[in-house]
């Protein structure tokens, strides 16, 4: 079995690291107009839909400009920012803790929990104002409803690939294996996405790798799993 296992394992990875390499390529080619439209309907999005609005508990990443992620900045800020009449939400993102594909997802209240680091990336300290460690998604007593995850490259059946650090990959089998035991109603997996990320062609993935239910696009929410269709409005693109 090994010697199948070895070159099979060896041409996904030579797979994923061209279809990462042409992506990056398109990206960097994508104008920066087209760009902010789309961060800016994408957002729209998901700030009007039912299953964002009934959500109240969340993971939801912070995006890099210098990666070229969709725009997360309206989404979180609302979560933050709820007035007294509405129905606060929980909000947990990520730090990354070493270079072993290890992430945590950690509890945030307001925009002042979040820092910048060294490589322009933003994200929570391990420890509050107080100095207390933040709490870890893992630690909650309840399930998120929603999480929010990124991508390099999409297809329209859910596949997605990461950067190759696998951090969202281990996290997500960690999370619903957690989901699993306790019991729990399983988080709507959805990714936000450019136009341009979403190929034609199956993604190639591994099956370590976790995809996910709905993605969402300029041109409108697209479930693509049982599980989307169900729990999601008829947000179609």
């Amino acid at each position: 079995m090994a010697t199948i296992a070895g070159p099979a394992v060896e041409l996904l990875r030579q797979q994923k690291k061209a279809l990462r390499l042409a992506m990056k390529r398109t990206l960097r080619n994508f104008p920066l107009e087209s760009r902010l439209e789309e961060d800016k309907a994408i957002q729209k999005h998901v700030l009007s839909a039912d299953w964002f609005a009934q959500s109240r508990s969340l993971c939801a990443y912070l995006s890099c400009a210098a990666l070229r992620e969709v725009d997360t900045n309206q989404i979180v800020a609302s979560i933050l920012q709820h007035d007294a009449s509405e129905m606060a939400k929980e909000l947990y993102v990520p730090r990354i803790v070493d270079r072993e594909a290890n992430m945590v997802m950690l509890n945030v209240s307001t925009t002042e929990d979040l820092v910048t680091n060294s490589m322009g990336i933003v994200e929570p300290d391990f420890t509050d104002s107080g100095g207390h460690p933040r709490k870890s998604v893992l630690e909650a007593s309840h399930p998120v409803d929603v999480l929010l995850v990124p991508g390099l490259v999409f297809d329209r059946s859910g596949r997605r690939c990461g950067r190759g650090g696998g951090y969202y990959d281990v996290f997500l089998s960690k999370y619903l294996e957690l989901v699993k035991d306790k019991n729990w109603k399983r988080p709507l997996l959805v990714a936000l996405a450019y136009s341009v990320q979403v190929v034609a062609d199956p993604v190639p993935i591994a099956e370590t790798d976790v995809p996910v239910d709905a993605l969402v696009l300029a041109s409108g929410v697209l479930p693509v799993s049982d599980y989307a269709i169900k729990l999601m409005s008829t947000e179609q693109t």
